[in-house]
């Protein structure tokens, strides 16, 4: 088990890294009015996106089988957890599928349009709002510790 929660937490730098670099790119190529190219843009989205769903796989498994996941909210219910707990059991997993539905969609919406800004605004919209959920419910000062 400690060796499933030491990679979802190193695979969380890269899957943050990523989704900042594609939004990033997303927002660029909005302004710039540039091209949706395979080489770049399109290799940058996919690997975010199948990268995010690894992460949220790992983080699924860690969710069932570990002590602050599905067994805290088993063990001491909804009113017995405190702040922390609920974060890790309840807020972490729930927002976050939230986060890889939302960057699902914004991958699939990209495929529909021809026009590069279109497939821009959709990668930066979507990922980006992934993004923000993400981070708001990284468990910080577990993460740091």
């Amino acid at each position: 088990m400690e060796i499933l929660q030491n990679v979802h937490s190193y695979l969380a730098y890269i899957v943050l890294a990523l989704l900042f670099l594609a939004v990033a790119n997303a927002i660029t190529g909005v302004l710039s009015n540039r091209m949706f190219t395979l080489q770049k843009d399109y290799r940058l989205s996919l690997f975010t996106l199948i990268l995010s769903h690894i992460q949220l796989v790992i983080g699924l498994l860690l969710w069932g089988f570990s002590a602050s996941g599905l067994s805290a909210i088993r063990d001491l219910g909804m009113g017995g957890m405190n702040s922390a707990a609920r974060l890790l059991a309840v807020e972490h997993p729930f927002v976050n599928i939230l986060a890889i539905v939302l960057i699902t969609i914004g991958w699939s919406r990209h495929k529909r349009f021809m026009e590069g800004k279109k497939k821009f605004k959709s990668i930066a919209l979507f990922y980006g709002l992934g993004l923000i959920l993400i981070l708001s419910r990284i468990p910080w000062s577990q993460w740091f510790n």
